[in-house]
C-alpha cells in the first residue's frame, strides 16, 4: 500500500490549511496533526482535521477573531474558520498523569516534543499542507506500512499514563484491521485490570466503535487475549471457549451491525448458568435504555428461534413490530453457524410475507368491555387483554365479536 498525502480536498481540509496558512503569515509554525494525516495517509477521509501550532492559546485568539478555549490549560482553542470549527492546539509535552485520563499540568514546546507525548505512532505524525510535507519523528509512516499498533516510546509508560489507551489500541487494530505490536500487547496484557479507572461513558464509546467495525473480531480477540474484557464486561466468568465462540459469532455477522447486535453477539454464546445479568451489565457500561431493550429483546428472540422451533404467527408479527426482525435474523444465521439454516431461512420467508399494517394491527378488544364485565384493571385483565391479542395476531380472532366471545370465556373461566 503507498501511503502518500493524497491531494484530497474538502472544504474542511481547505478551512484547516487556511489556519494553518495565517498562522505561519504571523510567524508560527503549524501544522495538520494526529487522526488526520494517518485517515490521508491510509486514503480514507478524516472525521476532522487538527491544527498544532507553536503559537499559544492567547496568541492564537490574537490571530483569529473567533476563537473558544475549550482547554486552555491544555493548549486547546476552537477556531472558527469559513463554517468550520478547527481545533488548534499548542505544541505541548505532558505534566504527571495522576488519574490515569489525564496530566495534571503541560508545557508548551515544540513539534517534535508534542509527538513523543502521544499515544501510537500512526497518531504521531504531521503534516505540512503548504509545503506538502509529512514531518514524522516517530516512525509513524512504517507503521503504516507493516500495519502496525505500536506505542510511542515505553508502552508500560503511555498505558500507565492513560488507561483509555488500552482500548484504544484494541479499537484502532479493530478499525484499520491491524496487529498490535508485540511490546505494546504485553504492555497491554501488563496494565488490563487499569482500564476499570476510565469511565464507563469512554468505554462504552470504544466498545461500540470496535464492534460496528468489520474488524471487530480482531477487536474482541484483543480484548480477550490481554484480559481486557473482564474489566469492561464485568460480572461475566468469560471461558475460553465462549471468548473464542463470541468471536466466531461476531466474524459471522454483516458487514454493516449496530452497537446492540454487536453486544448481544458477544453475550449470546454464554450458557445459562454464566449468562449474566443483562440490564445490569448494559447500565454498568451506560449503555442508553433504547440499546439496552434492544440487546435483550435480541437475545430473547435468538433464543426462541433456537429452542422453541416452530414458532407461532404471532411470535414472527412481534419480531417484525419490534423493528429488530432483520438483525433477529442476522444474529440467529450467526449464533447457529448453519445448524439451523433452513429453520431460519423459512421464519425470514414466513417474516417477509406479511404485510406491515399487519405487524401491529390495532387491538379489537379495549379494555372499555373488560370494564363494563367489571373486570378492574389487574392481573386478570391483563392476561385477557393479551391473550385475545395474541389470538388475534394468530388470525385466530378475526371480528370484535370473536374478541369479545374470546374474553367473557376466559373470564368465566377465571372466575
Amino acid at each position: 500500500m503507498s501511503h502518500t498525502f493524497d491531494a484530497i480536498s474538502s472544504a474542511e481540509f481547505e478551512a484547516a490549511k487556511s489556519i494553518i496558512v495565517t498562522l505561519k503569515d504571523h510567524g508560527h509554525q503549524a501544522l495538520l496533526a494526529g487522526g488526520c494525516v494517518r485517515d490521508r495517509l491510509l486514503g480514507k477521509t478524516p472525521k476532522d482535521y487538527d491544527v498544532a501550532t507553536s503559537a499559544t492559546p492567547d496568541e492564537v485568539c490574537k490571530v483569529f477573531k473567533r476563537t473558544k478555549k475549550v482547554g486552555a490549560q491544555f493548549g486547546v482553542v476552537l477556531v472558527s474558520h469559513r463554517r468550520h470549527e478547527i481545533e488548534v492546539a499548542t505544541f505541548r509535552t505532558d505534566g504527571v498523569y495522576r488519574d490515569g485520563r489525564r496530566p495534571e499540568d503541560v508545557i508548551f514546546t515544540d513539534a517534535e516534543h508534542d509527538a513523543q507525548r502521544r499515544d501510537f505512532t500512526i497518531n504521531g505524525m504531521f503534516y505540512d499542507p503548504v509545503e506538502d510535507k509529512l514531518v514524522d519523528y516517530v516512525g509513524g509512516q512504517a507503521d503504516l506500512s507493516a500495519e502496525l499498533i505500536r506505542c510511542i516510546g515505553e508502552p508500560s509508560k503511555r498505558f500507565a499514563e492513560d488507561h483509555l489507551r488500552l482500548l484504544r489500541a484494541a479499537r484502532f487494530a479493530a478499525t484499520l484491521n491491524f496487529g498490535i505490536e508485540p511490546e505494546t500487547f504485553n504492555a497491554m496484557l501488563k496494565y488490563a485490570k487499569q482500564v476499570a479507572s476510565v469511565s464507563p461513558e469512554r468505554i462504552r464509546a470504544e466498545l461500540a466503535l470496535m464492534l460496528v467495525s468489520e474488524g471487530r473480531c480482531i477487536a474482541w480477540k484483543a480484548l480477550c487475549e490481554t484480559g481486557l474484557c473482564n474489566h469492561i464486561i464485568q460480572g461475566v466468568q468469560w471461558t475460553i471457549d465462549d471468548q473464542n465462540n463470541a468471536r466466531d459469532i461476531l466474524g459471522r455477522l454483516p458487514a454493516r451491525v449496530s452497537f446492540p447486535l454487536g453486544l448481544a453477539a458477544v453475550f449470546s454464546p454464554l450458557a445459562a448458568e454464566r449468562s449474566p445479568d443483562t440490564r445490569k451489565v448494559c447500565r454498568a457500561i451506560r449503555c442508553s435504555n433504547e440499546e439496552m431493550e434492544s440487546v435483550c429483546l435480541l437475545l430473547k428472540w435468538v433464543y426462541r428461534v433456537v429452542d422453541d422451533g416452530e414458532l407461532e404467527l404471532a411470535d414472527i408479527k412481534n419480531m417484525l413490530a419490534s423493528g429488530h426482525f432483520d438483525e433477529i435474523i442476522s444474529l440467529a444465521t450467526a449464533f447457529t453457524a448453519d445448524e439451523y439454516g433452513l429453520r431460519i431461512q423459512a421464519l425470514r420467508e414466513r417474516g417477509d410475507k406479511i404485510p406491515v399494517q399487519d405487524h401491529a394491527p390495532p387491538p379489537l378488544l379495549d379494555g372499555a368491555f373488560l370494564l363494563e364485565q367489571h373486570i378492574p384493571q389487574g392481573p386478570i385483565y391483563r392476561k385477557v387483554l393479551d391473550a385475545v391479542y395474541r389470538a388475534q395476531l394468530n388470525e385466530l380472532v378475526t371480528t370484535v365479536d370473536d374478541a369479545r366471545a374470546m374474553a367473557q370465556k376466559l373470564i368465566e373461566e377465571s372466575d
